[in-house]
């Protein structure tokens, strides 16, 4: 089942990610619930790294998140592994 456990601070940060997504992202909201399922449901995200990444790595992780994650669970399909997700 789909949860959301971040934070106050976590989501500051996934708004200021879904905020430098918005060049390649057109709807900031997808992108916003994306992250957050994505950390919040099994890969946990260096929030504060991905939201200083270069853009390519940006838009890897990003695009990558809402190209693989199950919008049931949260989980991320496929083998796809962001490069900031937490070891």
């Amino acid at each position: 089942m789909l949860e959301f456990t971040t934070n106050g601070d976590e989501i500051a940060l996934i708004g200021e990610i879904a905020d430098r997504a918005a060049e390649f992202s057109p709807c900031k909201m997808d992108t916003l619930m994306d992250i957050d399922a994505c950390h919040s449901n099994g890969c946990a995200l260096d929030l504060v790294a991905l939201a200083a990444a270069n853009i390519s790595d940006l838009v890897h992780d990003v695009v990558g998140i809402s190209n693989h994650i199950n919008r049931k669970t949260g989980e991320l399909e496929d083998g796809f592994l962001p490069r900031y997700a937490k070891p």
